[in-house]
């Protein structure tokens, strides 16, 4: 239990910043490329935009897919789909 704990402690910290909350939120939407990303999140350079995909990737909230040259991010899990759908509705929308 303490290791899942910790886990989700870890995953809570990387949401508590507005531009990885921005793009999950795209992302509940639909999948997207880097590109897709970019024009919705125009304050956000392209190098930044990647390192915040790696940071949610690297914390499982994100997964992608490679189709040639472009990569399709996704929010991975269901759980995390249902969370930041709550948080979506009762604190932005």
């Amino acid at each position: 239990m303490e290791e899942k704990a910790k886990r989700l402690a870890r995953q809570l910290k990387v949401l508590a910043n507005e531009n990885r909350l921005l793009i999950l939120y795209y992302l509940l939407e639909k999948p997207m490329t880097v590109g897709d990303l970019n024009k919705k999140l125009s304050n956000i350079t392209q190098s930044g935009l990647s390192q915040h995909l790696s940071i949610l990737k690297a914390h499982d909230l994100l997964d992608s897919n490679k189709d040639g040259l472009n990569i399709t991010y996704f929010v991975k899990d269901k759980k995390v789909k249902s969370i930041l759908q709550m948080l979506k509705e009762n604190y932005i929308n």
